[in-house]
């Protein structure tokens, strides 16, 4: 019953990320509107994707609100919808303007973020009871993985022969899928087995609402997870590169936006193999370990694009997305077996707000310090801040 048990919440957990990799369905299409179209430079791209995902910085927003209030499974319909709602309006208005954009895109990722903080909440709540935090991560990551395989193969063609509104279009089909399974799902009410298992703690005391509130105030002084959070900020920030160096490949390359996809399908496809290593041997290794290593991976292969052609691209998207894979792994492992007993959602989301804090700060930094540097001191900068977390490492409390 137990295994049975898991095998269903696999199954959404899978269903739920398989849709966030599908989301990527429009990327290709609406980066080549912004940058042909609109005529955007790298540094306004990079600009404009970090406001757009200021939505994943306020995750613990969410997963506070998810832990005592309605269900994760209500929470999950609700933000499909939404997601409908905003794919209905980018396929079908005739008029697009940056600020639209903005707008429309934030409450897209409001939706995305909701849902995942949602499923995130499950995953970490059922594997820590059954010590399979890594096996939830490894389910999701590789279903996120295979979906955004399709994504590059169909985003790519999409954006050569059609535009981002079909893209749009396409994944609303999808949503009603996923709405369907969501539906079927059986949830117990989690705020009434927190109830219970915490004696009616005064946390989950519909009536004293700042009382909740205060009780939250442990993702604050607890420093071992506190440590963590900063632990994942600097392991996850280096000025972003990946815009300017998509510049090239398009201008200096002339590589059409269908063989683009094909080559996202094709290193997204082999980063499974870092999946597979990554169950197959990951428990084998101390993880305090393996981000050493991990470090100073990141910086040696961040140094390679200094050497940047077609033949060398395509080879370090082969080889380097195996590696990120694995390590990318390590780290939501990591992120899951901190989270604090009794508010999974809040805890995992607050990482989960400093790791894409990081990035959007990454592209932040990143579109300001293009124009002022150069790509080639900006991939130096990039690889320089890989080191800023190395002392914190030894400080972790993991591994022991």
């Amino acid at each position: 019953m137990k295994n049975k048990k898991l095998f269903w919440l696999y199954l959404l957990s899978a269903s739920i990320y398989a849709t966030q990799g599908l989301e990527s369905l429009p990327g290709l299409a609406m980066f080549a509107f912004l940058k042909e179209k609109l005529g955007l430079t790298p540094d306004k791209i990079m600009f404009l994707s970090s406001i757009i995902a200021l939505p994943w910085l306020i995750k613990p927003i969410f997963g506070f609100v998810i832990d005592n209030y309605l269900s994760k499974k209500s929470w999950l319909l609700w933000s499909l919808i939404g997601s409908i709602l905003v794919s209905f309006y980018f396929g079908l208005s005739p008029y697009l303007t940056i600020p639209i954009i903005i707008g429309m895109s934030i409450l897209g990722n409001l939706s995305t973020a909701w849902r995942d903080i949602s499923n995130d909440g499950l995953a970490c709540v059922e594997g820590k009871e059954n010590d399979c935090c890594a096996i939830f991560q490894n389910v999701q990551w590789t279903a996120i993985t295979l979906s955004g395989i399709v994504t590059g193969l169909a985003g790519g063609f999409i954006a050569d022969h059609f535009s981002y509104k079909f893209a749009y279009l396409c994944l609303i089909p999808i949503y009603l899928i996923i709405l369907g399974i969501v539906s079927k799902y059986r949830e117990i009410n989690p705020l009434k087995e927190l109830k219970q298992q915490y004696n009616n703690s005064v946390c989950y005391n519909k009536n004293s609402f700042w009382e909740t509130l205060i009780s939250y105030k442990e993702l604050f002084t607890n420093k071992p997870f506190l440590l963590g959070c900063l632990f994942i900020f600097l392991f996850n920030f280096s000025p972003s590169i990946g815009t300017p160096l998509k510049y090239i490949e398009r201008d200096n390359f002339h590589w059409s936006w269908t063989f683009l996809g094909i080559l996202d399908a094709l290193f997204l496809g082999v980063s499974l193999i870092g999946s597979f290593l990554y169950w197959k041997f990951g428990k084998r290794f101390n993880l305090k370990k393996i981000f050493y290593w991990a470090v100073f991976i990141s910086a040696s292969t961040t140094l390679c694009y200094l050497h940047f052609t077609k033949i060398s691209a395509i080879v370090y998207g082969i080889l380097f997305s195996i590696v990120a894979m694995f390590i990318f792994l390590t780290v939501m492992t990591f992120m899951a077996e901190s989270t604090i007993k009794g508010k999974e959602s809040t805890s995992f989301a607050l990482l989960c707000s400093v790791n894409n804090l990081a990035a959007t700060l990454s592209l932040a930094v990143g579109g300001w310090l293009f124009p002022i540097v150069g790509l080639k001191w900006l991939i130096i900068l990039s690889a320089g801040t890989s080191f800023l977390c190395l002392p914190l490492i030894k400080k972790l409390k993991i591994g022991e």
